[in-house]
């Protein structure tokens, strides 16, 4: 279908907008792209609900410490826990940045959301920021008692390059024996840094994410161009996708990272993995949340990721 009606405004202003000047700094890149992603998405993103409590910790992992942020519901626990990942390809986003994404999540899924600030490229490389996620998934668990939480019903989930950390976290759990995990939501998720994928080019001008920009930021998360295909960079290239968990993927039709998202998902099923993949049709990367311009399909999308994930808690 033709991109919905009320988001094309949207894409008309993000080509009006003027580029970064030339010479900046990464730290004054990142300054000016966080300054764009406020204004195109989380300021049109629909405030999430009170939680009975938020805490960050600090959490040490190999070489640092990172911040993880738990949001619990009301209620008594133990509760099942989503391990949250961010978006922002692999350089950008914060736990700030997505907090409704994490109040709706632990709201509608009556969970505890563990909402990870691992470290970004390019000061930091892969792997280092697939490790820092599966160490706050150890974390997590270890905790689980403070932290009232069931460690027999943890899911994790992300979007974008989240859903890539979400992917591998959960790759790595099964290589590594555990924790288990009941479920994964994969949210427009990169799996693919090869960019082999037909809609990278048939999606890749003028719908906010861009080629281009694919390119980059997986020029400021790789050390060594080899590394994208590893299965821990690169999912969809793992040999072996059987013994995972369930699966939510989402995608977008006007999203250049659309094909790979399905690619993934249909590996997942054939290797027996149960999978569930929902397009959005007329929508493009990052647009489903958009509560303020889509209030209809926002409401359906956070709703369809609180329904799997309750499932998934019950069985």
């Amino acid at each position: 279908m033709p991109l919905h009606p009320s988001l094309q405004p949207l894409v008309d202003a993000a080509a009006a907008m003027p580029a970064s000047p030339d010479g900046l700094s990464v730290d004054e890149l990142r300054a000016f792209a966080h300054g764009a992603m406020e204004q195109m998405f989380s300021r049109l993103s629909e405030a999430g609900p009170e939680m009975a409590a938020v805490e960050d910790h600090r959490v040490p992992v190999e070489g640092g410490a990172i911040t993880v942020r738990i949001y619990r519901p009301e209620g008594d626990g133990p509760f099942p826990a989503h391990l949250y990942l961010h978006g922002g390809g692999f350089w950008l986003g914060s736990i700030d940045m997505f907090d409704a994404t994490c109040r709706w999540v632990a709201s509608l899924a009556d969970c505890v959301v563990a909402s990870v600030d691992y470290r970004l490229a390019p000061e930091t490389k892969f792997p280092t920021l697939p490790e820092d996620c599966y160490g706050a998934l150890l974390w997590l668990v270890d905790h689980a008692a403070e932290l009232q939480v069931d460690t027999g019903r943890v899911s994790v989930g992300g979007a974008s390059a989240g859903g890539d950390l979400a992917a591998v976290t959960a790759l790595m759990a099964r290589d590594r024996g555990g924790p288990p995990l009941v479920f994964q939501v994969l949210e427009i998720p990169v799996t693919d840094l090869t960019m082999s994928q037909p809609s990278i080019q048939e999606n890749g001008e003028g719908l906010i994410l861009t080629e281009s920009a694919i390119s980059q930021y997986i020029g400021y998360y790789l050390a060594d161009p080899s590394d994208a295909t590893n299965p821990y960079a690169s999912p969809l290239l793992a040999d072996d996708l059987s013994g995972l968990p369930p699966a939510l993927v989402m995608t977008a039709e006007y999203d250049p990272l659309r094909d790979e998202g399905e690619a993934y998902g249909r590996r997942l099923q054939a290797a027996g993995v149960p999978t569930t993949i929902r397009r959005w049709a007329g929508q493009f990367h990052g647009s489903q949340h958009m509560a303020a311009i889509i209030p209809a399909e926002a409401k359906e999308y956070r709703e369809m990721v609180a329904a799997a994930l309750r499932e998934a808690y019950e069985r």
